[in-house]
């Protein structure tokens, strides 16, 4: 790689200020970086000159300013969750051939924000803006299982519990063993519990922050979706989970 010096030191220079809350004196930092003083002193001042670090009067300790946040917030800013998921959400649908949907949280429920329809003779009856549960779907509990556990409790209490199926996890116990199974995999599974006939498999969508920001399923009836075909959809749905979060800044 034909690096820069000039840049490569003064990157250096920030990164290790960003460290330091209280800041850094010149001596410190040339032996943190492993620079000559008149060197860090050279780049701290075109820095200082630009904005992107400040030196303190009473004790002339450097410290970064908020210079570096702000650019970071432009980027965060202009991020849109759907666009930059369509991509991945149309690969997700052409890799497995069912339909994917992703959606994001509102309180206790789940809402749909797009839909890729797979080229299959059976169509699923979701449509962008229906709303369910998240205590029954895949993508409502694949976010729960990595929410703090009080806000998972919130989100119980504040939903009407209802047997929608055979299968659906009514009792609190069993739900949070559950959430701890997706947890450890990675990926939630509704089976049949939503809808009898509809298997789905999600994974969570976690923004710049590493909070939850969405969620993407593929759903299917179960004599398409089947056991021994869950391995395979589940790592597809992790691996284009992972994606969108890195596209949409997560680390």
């Amino acid at each position: 790689m034909d690096l820069v010096k000039s840049v490569e030191r003064t990157l250096k220079i920030l990164e290790v200020l960003s460290d330091y809350s209280d800041g850094l004196g010149i001596t410190e930092l040339s032996d943190k970086v492993n620079l000559h003083k008149s060197t860090v002193f050279r780049l701290l001042s075109t820095l200082i000159n630009r904005g992107y670090v400040t030196q303190d009067l009473e004790s002339s300790k450097y410290k970064i300013t908020f210079k570096l946040f702000e650019l970071g917030s432009k980027k965060v800013d202009k991020l849109d969750l759907l666009k930059s998921s369509k991509p991945y959400t149309r690969m997700l649908m052409e890799s497995v051939n069912e339909v994917v949907h992703l959606i994001i949280r509102d309180e206790a429920e789940i809402v749909y924000i797009d839909k890729v329809e797979a080229n299959n003779t059976i169509s699923m009856a979701s449509r962008i803006g229906k709303r369910n549960p998240m205590y029954c779907t895949a993508t409502g509990k694949a976010i729960l299982a990595f929410l703090p556990e009080e806000e998972v409790l919130k989100v119980w209490n504040s939903s009407k519990i209802v047997k929608m199926t055979g299968n659906t996890i009514t009792d609190f116990i069993l739900f949070k063993k559950e959430l701890h199974n997706i947890r450890q995999n990675g990926y939630a599974v509704d089976n049949e519990e939503n809808e009898l006939g509809v298997r789905c498999v999600a994974a969570p969508i976690f923004d710049f922050k590493g909070d939850i920001a969405a969620a993407i399923s593929v759903s299917g009836p179960v004599n398409r979706i089947t056991d021994d075909k869950i391995d395979f959809i589940s790592n597809e749905v992790i691996k284009y989970a992972n994606l969108i979060s890195v596209e949409i800044g997560h680390k």
